[in-house]
């Protein structure tokens, strides 16, 4: 038997209308949440708390944050953050998509070789793997090029081939791609396998079916997880200060070296975080739209036409 409504029987109405004879109109009570309210207004005085802090505290030495939030020095240590982010970021995901490629091949040895690059890569850490490459002269000082076990015909200067910021690039891409190639492999194996076969039917090659069939429909599920990974490797590539790259971290620790404003400076390299940050996720949030298109008949609503929408609403709606 089903249980009467909350908020009807909050109305404390009767049902029947001794002169008709029809059930009376029924007055609807909202339920009340009280609790709700208590916490809201727990939380509306921690910021009002945290905001009065913020513009009261000189501690926070705001005059300082200004002044420096767009020194060269740390937009030349912006600008090596966001080339570090790209370019490992590609290496990642093309070497992942190799990796995947392979893991999910019926040949053994490849599939265990791209099995052992992720285990190798994924099961040693990304600052281990930076100052590791960052001294990989010191184990190949004098790479050559040549017949395997046989003569060289060119040898190179490991120190001049990779330098500390090749060291800390490659650090970084080897390791993304142990990580995108799961991310990809897992977009991969979410397409049906009938999807291939019937490719494969119409005489399309393995390469033309993984391009256009299979790539295009795993695209759903590989951009999440890829925006999340570039978002990280944003703030991974922070870890590069350890062999002195003059990121943006490394700038900001260069300046308050000397003027001794630790937390202005930090400050100053957070807010370009944040800024960087916000940015990736409105780009990863159209990425994601766009290829939302394969699976929605129409595509999901901008935050401004949702807010443009809720607008209308509420204009429309009867007073």
């Amino acid at each position: 038997m089903a249980s009467k409504p909350e908020s009807v029987a909050a109305s404390g109405h009767s049902a029947d209308n001794p002169a008709d004879g029809r059930p009376e109109l029924i007055t609807a009570v909202p339920v009340r949440h009280p609790g709700r309210w208590v916490v809201a207004a727990v939380l509306a005085v921690l910021v009002a708390m945290l905001i009065h802090s913020l513009f009261t505290n000189p501690a926070w030495h705001w005059s300082i944050v200004w002044k420096y939030l767009t020194y060269t020095t740390v937009l030349h240590g912006i600008l090596v953050t966001l080339e570090l982010t790209v370019l490992a970021m590609l290496i990642g995901i093309i070497l992942g998509i190799v990796l995947a490629v392979m893991r999910l091949s019926a040949n053994p040895v490849v599939s265990s070789v791209a099995w052992t690059y992720v285990w190798f890569f994924r099961g040693t850490p990304v600052l281990v793997q930076i100052i590791f490459w960052s001294f990989a002269a010191a184990l190949y000082q004098f790479p050559t090029l040549g017949i395997p076990f046989g003569p060289a015909f060119v040898t190179f200067d490991a120190n001049k081939i990779i330098p500390l910021f090749v060291g800390a690039l490659l650090g970084l891409g080897l390791n993304e791609a142990a990580y995108m190639s799961e991310i990809v492999r897992a977009g991969m194996l979410s397409v049906d396998h009938g999807q291939t076969e019937a490719a494969q039917a119409l005489g399309m090659s393995k390469m033309g079916t993984l391009r256009r069939i299979v790539l295009p429909q795993a695209m759903r599920v590989i951009i999440p997880p890829t925006g999340n990974e570039t978002i990280s490797m944003l703030k991974t590539t922070s870890l590069v200060v350890v062999i002195a790259v003059t990121d943006l971290l490394k700038a900001v620790q260069d300046i308050y070296g000397s003027n001794y404003q630790q937390i202005p400076l930090l400050v100053v390299a957070s807010l370009w975080y944040i800024l960087m940050t916000s940015v990736l996720s409105v780009i990863q949030y159209y990425i994601e739209r766009h290829y939302a298109r394969g699976s929605s008949r129409e595509l999901p609503p901008t935050p401004w036409q949702r807010l443009r929408r809720r607008f209308r609403t509420t204009a429309e709606a009867p007073s």
